[in-house]
């Protein structure tokens, strides 16, 4: 079963759904995985998203920059045990989208295109802003949701990767780059500071603190700059981040287990009928 749209906004959505083949090249595939695929074209970049399921509905990863596999190889690790689905942002093994209009050139971090006000910051940090541009990245960012979560998600699980002491739980500490994100933080001095979760919810910090791993509770006052996380907080639904240094996969998958028996634990409604 093949969907086309085509939408005003210069957007093309393909979506394709069980077609049984396998597009990505990096995710670690294994017999009996499934896969649909929503594809869209930014302008002269395309983009998809592919979803990989395995087993009996569980917990759904969503993966936003096509650069942080590790994220994706522990999330394919978890699920081949456990099932669920990990959703895949695919275009160009990148941190990056970035594409042509109109004879100009413009690129935004994906994890920015959650609001305006995001876009818009996002846009001009590299140098292009366009009207039209904001309102297709707008209409992509709704596409994206609505796949990984048709209507209105209850919760958002994400996974991102970072570089050896480039982020990590210290850049949340008072006098550093992020301390008006966070809350509250509970900081294990004997993990790697570049290995922790995020959450914006105080049950889930709660639930995960008890595990004596690196976390951070989003602050409510948190500016914003686009981001997943900002945009499930304002409007509460639940949001956790596992984020760990590139190639540390063990950690990765221990951090996802932990951190999907906090959300069980704390919102068990949600898999009731899993």
């Amino acid at each position: 079963m093949i969907l086309r749209i085509t939408t005003t906004l210069h957007l093309f959505i393909l979506l394709t759904l069980n077609t049984g083949k396998l597009y990505a090249q990096h995710p670690p595939v294994f017999d009996g995985l499934k896969m649909d695929t929503l594809f869209l074209e930014m302008h002269s970049l395309p983009l998809k998203m592919v979803k990989y399921s395995y087993g009996k509905p569980n917990v759904n990863f969503l993966v936003i920059h096509d650069n942080e596999d590790t994220g994706v190889k522990a999330a394919f690790e978890y699920i081949r045990f456990s099932g669920g689905s990990v959703y895949d942002s695919q275009y160009g093994d990148v941190r990056n989208l970035s594409f042509n209009y109109q004879g100009r050139k413009f690129q935004i971090d994906p994890n920015k295109i959650y609001s305006k006000y995001g876009i818009m910051e996002g846009l001009e940090y590299y140098g292009a802003y366009d009207e039209t541009v904001s309102e297709d990245l707008v209409t992509a960012a709704e596409m994206m949701l609505n796949f990984y979560n048709p209507g209105e998600p209850n919760y958002l699980f994400t996974l991102h990767n970072n570089t050896d002491g480039g982020f990590g739980i210290n850049s949340y500490l008072k006098g550093y780059e992020l301390e008006l994100v966070a809350d509250s933080l509970h900081i294990n001095f004997n993990m790697d500071p570049d290995d922790l979760i995020l959450v914006t919810d105080v049950r889930l910090f709660n639930e995960i603190k008890k595990r004596d791993v690196n976390v951070v509770l989003q602050s409510k006052d948190a500016a914003d700059d686009g981001s997943l996380s900002l945009y499930a907080m304002q409007k509460n639904i639940p949001y956790i981040n596992v984020e760990v240094q590139h190639g540390h996969q063990l950690v990765n998958l221990q951090l996802i287990e932990i951190a999907v028996s906090a959300l069980k634990t704390t919102y068990p409604e949600l898999f009731r009928s899993r």
